[in-house]
């Protein structure tokens, strides 16, 4: 992940995680997510079933704030961003988050909150999930 050209956070295998933080998240609500994500058995065993968690095969997690996740677009063209927690209630969600994943024991790299970040992904599988805490 880049930010003004820099590097600000790269993994290896493991996980990109968008994460939006919602009106009315907490603290509490990005621990319960965080454990939840790390537990998650979203990673093939020797036969290929969705049996192991990013702990089980020592992946990391690069951690990336988007609000635009809560996008509401049921009207108009133009979409809504009025679900999303503002920066100063989100930033706290979105640390907490990091913290408690690390806390955990899954390594986390992250961008800057609120900036304009390029990410680049390789999507190896390609499994994309949605959680809710």
């Amino acid at each position: 992940m880049r930010v003004d050209g820099q590097v600000t956070g790269e993994v290896g295998a493991g996980l990109c995680v968008l994460l939006g933080a919602a009106r009315g998240d907490t603290t509490e609500t990005a621990e319960r997510l965080a454990a939840k994500l790390a537990r998650l058995r979203i990673f093939p065993d020797e036969q290929g079933r969705f049996d192991r968690s990013v702990l089980d095969v020592g992946g990391s997690a690069l951690v990336v704030s988007q609000f635009t996740l809560l996008a509401d677009t049921a009207r108009g063209n133009r979409p809504s961003f009025s679900g999303a927690a503002p920066p100063e209630e989100a930033e706290p969600v979105y640390e907490r988050f990091c913290a408690a994943l690390r806390e955990l024991g899954v390594p986390v790299e992250t961008g800057v909150f609120g900036a304009q970040m390029a990410v680049e992904l390789v999507n190896d599988g390609p499994v994309t999930i949605v959680l809710d805490a």
